[in-house]
């Protein structure tokens, strides 16, 4: 064959040499294919020569062990295994570099703008602990960044670990799979696949298999099939996924390097590919002479690096000067040298303008049915697989940490990991875009088992095609799904998490869950997930705890690992590797399933050390004592920097009993950087109100307080009247105390109907509209569910009596019809006056006598009467514009449950000239008992 690659063991080299610059195969891949071994120096130079030559770069993880080659959109630093230091020069011999003198790093530097305790200044908060706690907390976070970029190139590398840890399909025809396992002393994967044995598919010692961080690494190769030869290229490559149905062209290999030489190079470029003895041949004939000794005798002192250099380049200074790349290689002999790179500039620039020819390296992939036709999968789609690991305490099984989809223990059946890799034509493909973040949040939480009408648990098929439907007309621009990642009992509602990056098998496939999310996007909604970082589920077989053999793989141990009440393990918030789990799981459920928010739960537990069972009374010190977490804050800093840059359009809500100070204050200013904060406190008051308040003694301006909590946060509050708390937690739902007791026939039932669905409504409207950004409603209570949820489990003999939603409510007319028609309304009247958007309420109205509470929010005047017998035919009212308001929306209307007190010519109102709540104008309103009224004003009048 008349080409520039002469033989197959020089075209393998020059393809494994492309592949390596091109990032497509690791560095021990690469010498594997060479002809003959490199030793470490020569590898070293290589290594160097890679790295002064392309512009693209590589990132090594974990530090010098383990390489992940890809094509970054992002610049990256270098770090190479071994301490050889590497220098270059272009015109001299290179001489020790001098590191530059440190310069002292500034506020303007690096931190202009980034203010400590700039939010403690803005709301002229003065603590000298907590703005030293403040401080010291700001210093451990540039601490811990620069703990990070020693085994990591940047932030983003920290929370991509799904990229390559758990099972990974490789493009050449195997499947990877790697495992943070610190305390184990062997590592297995035992499946169905190869019988359950343990060391069939194991990681090899000495062969990237396992490195000091405690990270695993097993190759799991395909299968030749019956009467199939091995490929001609050991590093053949097959579309898989991306392009699947591509590659089969027919092209052979060596009219794919020929086309290359034709193409790629220029004349004089491949002198020394054509001969790979050439350049060894010219530098020992550069060093000993043309006569140079045979043997080791002959052998005599060798000039150091530098007279060499010089004599060599004054023999060849009248040369004739070539195409070929100028370069020598000088090595002063010993053995842990520097390998002195000396390049031509104008060869230099060339070779590195010059990209990889990666086109020709892609034209060598083959298709999938080239892969099918010769392979079988090493572990086929579906498959059941453990991790194996021996310890020192003993052989284990485990479900892999990083699992995608996972069976929990069920029937007396040990607990699995499913692999789930279907074929590329069959697997979910997305069709809608995420919508875009409206000003305001209405959302919608849900839980998808007990979403369904039917005594029984429901799919994720069965909740896209019924509940997301009602949700839309509902009129709420979000949903907020709990229990969707992977717990091992039904009845914990999915908050004692077990496989954090699986989606619960009891409800469907990832598929399934891909098609959930893809069709509310569809719709319009934003989907977001409660995620329980907080702590962490105490089972071993299927969860985390004692994952590796030992107590504190991924857990704190002794008293401080295990939650004070709920029996539960608390993560070990300052290993890095445990960060890695926990960054790289946010970015995994919005890069995988395209997550628009996270609601992060019960963060108390983890900020204190008592897990936020302690009496708070607001002292500023309660929040940077020694019962204060601090690795946990810093924890939840990294994890809001990071989602806000990678997806810049998610949201992240706290949920905090305890109003941690700066909970939605920027990073730069000392906050933690969520967007919303949950108040807690409303849905606690109105409880109590209704079950142990009488009516006749409900305190206005207690309701005002607590609805609009801390000042400084009420536009990043999100509120509810009542959660899945109420209906599922032990609690009553607002609609079990309000008609739980009526019975039908009895001489009350009309009345107390009447002031149940009165309150119900009056309840939810005032807290939508006087505080926050964001409102919440769990669902069915929007209807007033007459019934709360009870999983199944022991003590009601495992039934789903109680364990779904009443739908059917809705098709018939009358008190949960009424309800859900108001609720509708009023998630419109949001939509179209955009109140939660508008400004914080201006509350100039509270009278603690009359039971009245008035305020405006833009042109919005919204007036409450919850007085549970006075009436009032004209209750004056202030406000600053006059004009004519108009009635928008009344509570006391018959479709929805009222009396239908105000009558149609009394919608419209005019205001009097008279100060009233030390504003100009008033407005006198009829106030039926426990009615409330929005007034909208539709004409100014100019005086």
């Amino acid at each position: 064959m008349n080409s520039k690659f002469s033989n197959t063991s020089s075209s393998s080299f020059f393809v494994a040499l492309l592949c390596l610059l091109a990032r497509q195969i690791t560095v021990p891949a690469f010498l594997s294919q060479n002809p003959k071994p490199l030793s470490l120096r020569a590898a070293a130079a290589l290594l160097s020569m890679t790295s002064l030559l392309l512009s693209t770069k590589f990132s090594l993880y974990p530090n010098g062990t383990f390489l992940q080659f890809k094509f970054p959109n992002r610049p990256q630093r270098i770090t190479f295994p071994t301490k050889t230091p590497i220098a270059c020069s272009a015109t001299e011999p290179p001489k020790r570099r001098q590191k530059p003198p440190k310069k002292k790093k500034s506020v303007a530097d690096g931190e202009k703008g980034v203010d400590p305790v700039g939010f403690l200044t803005k709301h002229g908060i003065s603590h000298k602990q907590f703005a030293q706690f403040l401080r010291e907390r700001h210093k451990s976070v540039k601490d811990l960044t620069d703990e990070i970029f020693n085994r990591h190139a940047n932030l983003r590398d920290l929370a991509s670990g799904f990229e390559i840890l758990g099972m990974h399909r490789h493009p050449e025809h195997r499947e990877d799979y790697m495992e943070w396992a610190p305390g184990a002393r062997y590592c297995a994967l035992v499946g169905d696949f190869n019988r359950w044995s343990p060391t069939e598919n194991c990681a090899r010692e000495g062969h990237f298999g396992h490195d000091d961080y405690g990270y695993w690494f097993i190759i799991l190769e395909d299968k030749l099939r019956d009467e199939e030869k091995p490929d001609e290229l050991y590093f053949q490559q097959y579309n898989y996924i991306d392009d699947y149905d591509k590659g089969d062209s027919g092209v052979t290999i060596e009219e794919l390097f020929k086309k290359a030489n034709d193409e790629y190079w220029e004349p004089g470029e491949d002198r020394f590919i054509k001969n790979r003895f050439e350049m060894p041949a010219k530098l020992y004939e550069q060093i000993f002479g043309p006569n140079g000794p045979q043997t080791l005798e002959e052998l005599e002192e060798i000039p150091d690096a530098e007279t060499r250099y010089k004599s060599w380049k004054e023999q060849h200074k009248d040369d004739i000067p070539s195409n070929a790349p100028c370069y020598d290689v000088i090595d002063n002999g010993k053995e842990y040298d520097i390998f002195n790179v000396v390049l031509d500039p104008v060869s230099q620039e060339k070779f590195r303008g010059k990209k990889p020819p990666l086109a020709y390296w892609f034209e060598t992939r083959k298709g999938r049915k080239a892969w099918l036709k010769k392979y079988s999968p090493c572990i086929p789609h579906g498959s059941k697989y453990r991790v194996y690991f021996n310890t020192p305490s003993g052989p284990l099984e485990r479900v892999p940490a990083w699992a995608t989809y996972v069976q929990p223990e069920a029937e007396g059946e040990q607990a699995f990991a499913i692999h789930w890799e279907p074929p590329p034509e069959y697997a979910y493909k997305w069709k809608n875009s995420c919508p875009k973040v409206p000003k305001s949040l209405r959302i919608y939480e849900c839980h998808v088992g007990i979403s369904g009408s039917e005594p029984k648990m429901t799919s994720f098929n069965d909740f896209t095609e019924k509940v997301l439907p009602h949700v839309k007309e509902a009129g709420y621009n979000t949903i907020q799904l709990m229990g969707v990642i992977e717990h091992k009992d039904y009845f914990t509602v999915g908050y004692r998490v077990t496989n954090l990056y699986a989606v619960s098998s009891r409800y469907g496939t990832p598929d399934d869950f891909k098609r959930l999310v893809d069709e509310a996007h569809g719709l319009g909604l934003l989907v977001f997930l409660d995620i329980v970082h907080s702590y962490s589920a105490a089972d071993e077989m299927v969860g985390l705890s004692l994952f590796d053999g030992t107590n504190d793989c991924y857990f704190h141990t002794g008293k401080r690992g295990q939650h004070k009440y709920w029996g539960t393990r608390m993560f070990k918030y300052g290993d890095l590797d445990v960060l890695h789990f926990l960054l790289s799981n946010l970015n995994w459920w919005a890069t995988e399933y395209q997550i628009d928010g996270f609601n992060f739960h019960s963060l108390s537990s983890m900020m204190y050390t008592h897990n936020g069972f302690a009496s708070f009374t607001g002292d500023l010190e309660e929040y940077c004592n020694q019962y204060v977490d601090k690795d946990a804050l810093l924890y939840l800093i990294l994890a809001n920097e990071i989602l806000h840059v990678l997806h810049p359009n998610i949201i992240t809500i706290a949920e905090d009993a305890t109003f941690y100070p700066g909970l939605c204050e920027p990073i730069s200013q000392g906050g933690l950087g969520f967007d919303y904060c949950v108040n807690l406190s409303v849905s606690e008051t109105w409880s109590n109100f209704l079950e142990n308040v009488p009516d006749h003694d409900w305190s206005m301006s207690k309701i005002v307080s607590t609805l609009m909590g801390n000042r400084n946060y009420a536009d990043k509050m999100l509120v509810y009247a009542e959660n899945h708390n109420q209906s599922i937690s032990g609690g009553r739902s607002f609609a079990e105390i309000l008609f739980g007791e009526i019975k039908d026939g009895s001489q009350d039932t009309d009345k107390l109907l009447l002031r149940g669905c009165s309150l119900h409504k009056m309840i939810r409207l005032i807290t939508l509209t006087i505080s926050g950004r964001a409102y919440l409603n769990f669902m069915g209570n929007e209807f007033g569910h007459p019934e709360c949820v009870e999983f199944p489990m022991s003590s009601n003999n495992f039934s789903f009596a109680l364990a779904n939603r009443r739908w059917d409510l809705l098709a018939k007319e009358g008190l949960h019809r009424n309800l859900f028609i108001f609720d509708k309304d009023l998630m419109k009247l949001d939509e179209t006056e955009r109140v939660l958007a508008r400004v914080l309420p201006s509350i100039h109205h509270v009278n603690d006598n009359t039971m009245v509470i008035a305020y405006l929010r833009g042109t919005l005047l919204f007036v409450f009467n919850f007085h549970p017998t006075d009436s009032y035919e004209g209750y004056g009212i202030g406000v600053e514009e006059a004009g004519e308001y108009q009635l928008v929306l009344n509570t006391d209307e018959i479709k929805y449950g009222g009396q239908g007190l105000i009558k149609d010519d009394q919608y419209s109102r005019k205001t009097i000239s008279k100060r009233v709540d030390g504003l100009r104008n008033c407005l006198e309103v009829p106030l039926p008992s426990r009615t409330a009224q929005v007034y909208k004003l539709s004409r100014i009048l100019r005086i």
